[in-house]
């Protein structure tokens, strides 16, 4: 499943990938932003930290039993810290469709696209 952020700054562009990928599982709109939790990955480049970054909010999805709805990046060197706010799923209400399983290297990429907009995006197993 096709995963793409779309912002006016990277770290937006990996907030809207993210968002992307709660939106593979559920409505993000649906996800209230009860708990906060924070994250830190990093890689050698921008490409490697945005499949880092969704491949941990999976992880703490599966670990923790949580969709997270709402979140914060920031970007400096390789290096990525966020908060993600969400809630324990509820399967009644979240009704979610699949359970992702990991980012993947196809179509992986982060660049400014001809608007001069910053595009994350991946494909994730699921």
């Amino acid at each position: 499943m096709g995963v793409r952020g779309i912002a006016g700054t990277k770290a937006g562009a990996f907030e809207q990938a993210a968002l992307a990928l709660t939106a593979v599982i559920t409505n993000p709109e649906g996800v209230a932003p009860k708990h906060m939790l924070e994250l830190h990955c990093e890689a050698p480049d921008e490409e490697l930290l945005l499949a880092e970054w969704l491949d941990a909010l999976i992880y703490e999805m599966a670990t923790r039993r949580m969709l997270f709805g709402r979140f914060q990046v920031e970007l400096e060197k390789g290096r990525l810290r966020a908060r993600a706010w969400g809630e324990p799923v509820d399967r009644a209400r979240h009704r979610p469709a699949v359970e992702p399983k990991g980012a993947t290297l196809t179509t992986l990429s982060v660049h400014r696209n001809e608007q001069g907009e910053w595009v994350a995006q991946t494909v994730v197993d699921v």
